[in-house]
């Protein structure tokens, strides 16, 4: 999307009449979803897609008698024979399109706020009124983008939200699909999370493909140029080699950041644990046997690790589903992290108490 906002801007500056287009509601199978985007010029070339020769066919024909209109408009698709002729595309679903045409500085106002928000990564949701009589008091198309902490900071339409747009958002942080509620299509742009894999032998290295997969930024560390290389690690966004004390000490850590503990051995596995467990991060999990990881939890707190630090780490690291290879260890893991992730907390029935409840102080023996 970003690209295409980047297109968009640059057609209108140098005065190129083209119009966005937005897929806002699907019902039934369709080759596209709900936030798929495309640019189509006067020309009829375009920019991005709707998903379907046949479609984006249709879409532009239809688009390109709007070029001089005063309003976006929501066009109606049914995917049925009458849109299959040219390829055999025959879903049987129906699609709703904004067509919004921008001519002007004035109307690249929104994109341009949209734009901002997505170079900020924070996640954000832009609410588009599809049907005004269930939403009362919207008109079809007004557009409302709503930042991470639920802020309107931009409108095409009418300045004042309808009342339900409030009552059907959700946060984006649960990462949403996007999803109509009361008349209103709300399309959501979910924040990209930062996965620090922390050793990089074959469990890290399967991790990374398959979080690669669903959506974490891949930042792989490990002591050991011979693992920690592109070649193994071809999806990763950063590789940091080097020793781990030193680039623990120095690795940028938020509350966005996901961790994950995959050394070769429990002296590593505890000294990563050491310099991690009490920054900021949103998660940290660390593998194991449960002998293994109270041994290490048992050691940090001698050394001054607060027991509430380590209560908050995930240990032992992945889901229980009775893994036995690799590629299972690491789908076990991944599954954690994308629930953690889109749910904020670990299901109910996977939940289980830290292992640091289990370790008593010395006053607590005595």
């Amino acid at each position: 999307m970003r690209e295409l906002l980047l297109e968009l801007e640059q057609a209108v500056q140098q005065q190129k009449p083209v119009c966005y287009t937005c897929l806002v509601e699907t019902r039934g199978s369709t080759p596209q979803k709900p936030g798929a985007a495309m640019l189509i010029y006067r020309d009829g070339s375009q920019a991005g897609t709707l998903g379907g020769g046949c479609v984006e066919a249709e879409v532009k024909r239809r688009a390109l008698r709007m070029f001089e209109a005063d309003a976006p408009e929501i066009m109606t698709f049914q995917l049925d024979s009458d849109y299959g002729w040219d390829d055999g595309l025959i879903c049987g679903g129906r699609m709703k399109v904004l067509v919004d045409p921008i001519r002007s500085e004035a109307d690249l106002e929104y994109y341009k706020s949209m734009l901002q928000l997505l170079d900020g990564d924070q996640g954000c949701t832009e609410a588009v009124v599809i049907n005004p009589e269930t939403a009362a008091g919207g008109s079809e198309t007004d557009r409302y983008l709503i930042d991470a902490e639920s802020n309107i900071v931009a409108w095409r339409g009418q300045p004042e939200p309808p009342s339900q747009l409030w009552d059907g958002l959700k946060p984006i942080k649960n990462r949403p699909r996007p999803y109509v509620n009361g008349g209103i299509a709300y399309l959501t742009f979910l924040q990209t999370c930062q996965l620090v894999i922390v050793g990089c032998g074959h469990i890290g290295q399967k991790v990374a493909a398959l979080a690669s997969d669903v959506g974490f930024e891949i930042i792989a560390v490990d002591d050991r140029q011979e693992y920690c290389n592109s070649e193994r690690f071809p999806d990763a966004k950063q590789l940091i080699v080097g020793s781990f004390d030193t680039v623990l000490s120095d690795l940028t850590v938020n509350k966005d950041t996901f961790i994950i503990i995959v050394t070769r051995g429990h002296n590593h596995d505890e000294e990563a644990l050491g310099h991690l467990a009490q920054t900021e991060a949103r998660y940290i999990g660390m593998i194991g046997s449960k002998r293994k990881v109270k041994l290490i939890f048992e050691d940090l707190l001698r050394t001054g690790t607060p027991r509430a630090a380590l209560a908050d780490v995930h240990a032992p690291l992945g889901f229980d589903i009775g893994s036995q290879t690799v590629p299972e260890i690491a789908l076990s893991i991944v599954a954690e992290l994308v629930a953690y992730r889109n749910l904020d907390t670990i299901p109910a029935s996977y939940q289980r108490p830290s292992l640091v409840e289990e370790i008593k102080t010395p006053d607590q023996v005595g």
